[in-house]
């Protein structure tokens, strides 16, 4: 049996996904942009934490075998290397490569980093193979270590590496796994022995801890529960309660006879997609409208957050806005107003300037899902003290496009539950899903944020590409709730 430490944490996760993953690989979706960055996020971190043990050794992943990585590593221990980072290690086909260890009289201590903030099973899972490995080689494991970052630190002018980073001793909880991690290796040993595909079902192992990459295989190809509305497309209903409905056979809405374990939301979804229903309170809407006033500020912003923080004042993974949409709605006419930052710079100030230059105090502003954009000002308001009074003004003055379809004063049947623009948009206006397929590069706020952080090691002339692409999207968003506000508006006239 070949088996990393990746592998292995698959299995630990589903069984069936590691068999796929071996013999039929071309069945799982392949890595999207999102997890290939949060790898190298997770790589940037890594480095960074190497700066908590300095002056190590680091075996290099290119140009060698894991053999080699092995021998390497060994000659290292035995010629007392105090640091080793990626320390390879191998037995009987198991290969682990260890972030950081730490080589002492008393003992090898293992470092395993982890770009998340807090510390999870399946990270212990992880460390308890490692250590597995270097006990069965008869090595002395004084300590096994899980670092992660602390996203309460705020950086000031320099970066603190003792204060990002949080070293917690999993070294008990590590050993007293090692039991599990024989039979988790007996169970996997013989499952890719076998040359027929584990008969695993679906469940809630489909998504924690991680989204498994045989989601589209097991649950579209295999039981084609995606392109149809079922009970796992019922908002607000927890995955336990819904795989406890799939167990008992009831798949479909028609399957269901049983209403009482639903709230009043997920009745009604239900009872909508059955009967192709539009729920719309006239008297709601319009109680909604009334709240606001002419011109009307359509507000929308951008962000992207960083794992380890290269401004002052900035936590790890804090949302920094860089650019916002900004279309003034003055009844008859419309006018669009916008900002985007040079990449590689701290964007806040010159932001938080444009922003006040641009929505006068005392004036209606629109956002959808408002407390994001209530959050990103007001923490630009604690940030530059000058311009704090305008920002909490503006901040004050948010009002929630949200509101009517989170109250269900309108409701589509096509709209399955979400009152999320995503959801909402395509529903009422389908043209406009039409528009955002048609965008060049840039289709959600996630490649928006994915781009924003690569274009500064872009040429530049994609460079260019992709800042008139951001350009071009952010001006959608706001465009889109200009027609959703006219639509609501058309409707009680």
């Amino acid at each position: 049996m070949n088996l990393s430490k990746s592998l292995y944490v698959r299995g630990v996760q589903c069984a069936k996904s590691l068999w796929l993953k071996i013999y039929k690989n071309e069945e799982l979706e392949k890595l999207s942009q999102s997890t290939m960055d949060k790898f190298s996020v997770g790589n940037r971190v890594g480095e960074f934490a190497c700066g908590l043990f300095p002056n190590g050794v680091k075996i290099e992943f290119e140009g060698s075998t894991f053999e080699e990585k092995y021998i390497q590593t060994k000659k290292l221990l035995e010629n007392n290397q105090e640091i080793i980072y990626e320390a390879t290690f191998l037995y009987e086909g198991i290969v682990v490569m260890i972030d950081i260890l730490q080589n002492t009289k008393e003992g090898l201590i293992i470092n395993e980093v982890k770009s998340s903030t807090t510390l999870k099973e399946i990270y212990k899972q992880d460390c308890a193979l490692q250590y597995f490995v270097l006990k069965n080689l008869n090595y002395v494991i004084k300590q096994v270590n899980l670092i992660h970052i602390d996203n309460t630190y705020i950086r000031g002018e320099e970066l603190e590496l003792k204060k990002l980073f949080v070293i917690c001793d999993i070294t008990d909880e590590v050993r007293a796994k090692q039991e599990e991690v024989k039979k988790n290796l007996a169970c996997f040993s013989e499952v890719l022995q076998g040359q027929n595909e584990p008969d695993i079902d679906i469940g809630e192992h489909c998504f924690n801890p991680y989204p498994c990459e045989a989601y589209e295989y097991c649950w579209e190809k295999q039981r084609g529960l995606c392109q149809r509305e079922n009970i796992f497309c019922i908002a607000g209903l927890r995955k336990d309660k819904k795989f406890a409905l799939y167990k008992r056979g009831i798949v479909e809405f028609r399957d269901i006879k049983d209403f009482s374990s639903f709230d009043t939301k997920q009745k009604g979804q239900i009872q909508a997609s059955l009967n192709k229903q539009v729920v719309c309170d006239k008297e709601q809407i319009r109680r909604f409208l009334n709240t606001l006033s002419y011109p009307i500020y359509h507000l929308d912003f951008e962000t992207f957050t960083q794992a380890i923080p290269e401004y002052k004042g900035i936590k790890p993974y804090m949302q920094i806005p860089f650019q916002y949409s900004l279309h003034i709605d003055n009844k008859n006419t419309l006018e669009h107003r916008e900002f985007l930052s040079e990449c590689g710079v701290d964007p806040r100030l010159e932001l938080a300037k444009s922003l006040v230059s641009d929505i006068p105090k005392d004036v209606c502003v629109l956002a959808y899902n408002a407390s994001f954009e209530k959050g990103v000002i007001r923490n630009l308001a604690t940030l530059y003290p000058s311009l704090s009074e305008h920002l909490l003004n503006i901040e004050q003055n948010i009002k929630d496009l949200m509101i009517p379809f989170k109250n269900r004063a309108y409701y589509h049947y096509k709209m399955q539950g979400s009152y999320s623009i995503k959801k909402v948009l395509p529903a009422l206006i389908p043209e406009m899903e039409e528009a955002y397929k048609k965008l060049n590069l840039i289709h959600d706020g996630s490649e928006a944020m994915q781009s924003f952080e690569a274009m500064q090691y872009m040429s530049e002339d994609e460079r260019k590409s992709y800042h008139q692409a951001l350009l071009e999207y952010c001006k959608l968003d706001t465009l889109a709730m200009v027609k959703v506000l006219a639509f609501l508006e058309e409707i009680v006239s």
